[in-house]
């Protein structure tokens, strides 16, 4: 004879698991959120370039703020009042230094890093939600040549070197969007 349970049983044995699954703090990568639930908006103004690359805290601020609309979820304003949060950053330092050489001892690949530090703050509690004092991001490429005799070729040089610095922002961008919404 087989050990039936009572349908009320397992019906409370679905109900708290599924309780248990609902409660774990999985969502849908880039559709989750930890900030508190009165953040509604979240104001941007531009970084703070502290580096000799022209127009960088424009192009930083403007992939941050093009992260944050994507993900859909927030109100986002160019300026830090009138706002529930503020997001404020600062890059400290950029160089590029050779990774690699060719046999002639020239440069074959370049590695660009950033440094940068990151605040997010409630303005209505003047708390800090979010911080990163020490980002560091890094990029590789390929120094360009030309077909004579594998010197490098300045204005293919200065070409790569705008792709690399687009792809760190890229990647910045990214980078702080998902640790603000996602706390990774």
């Amino acid at each position: 004879m087989k050990n039936r349970q009572p349908a009320g049983l397992v019906a409370v044995a679905a109900a708290v698991a599924a309780t248990f699954v609902a409660g774990c703090g999985y969502s849908l990568a880039g559709r989750g959120s930890f900030l508190p639930p009165e953040i509604k908006s979240i104001g941007i103004p531009p970084f703070i370039n502290r580096t000799a690359i022209f127009n960088l805290e424009t192009q930083l601020t403007q992939k941050v703020r093009t992260e944050f609309i994507g993900r859909g979820r927030y109100q986002i304003l160019p300026e830090a009042s009138g706002v529930d949060a503020v997001l404020t950053g600062e890059v400290s330092n950029i160089s590029v230094q050779p990774a690699s050489f060719t046999p002639q001892q020239l440069a074959s690949r370049y590695i660009i890093t950033m440094s940068a530090r990151v605040e997010l703050r409630d303005t209505k509690t003047n708390t800090v939600l979010w911080e990163n004092p020490a980002l560091l991001f890094r990029q590789e490429y390929d120094a360009p040549t030309s077909t004579t005799g594998g010197i490098p070729d300045p204005a293919a040089f200065l070409g790569q070197d705008l792709n690399a610095l687009d792809r760190i922002t890229n990647e910045f961008a990214r980078t702080i969007v998902s640790a603000i919404l996602e706390a990774f």
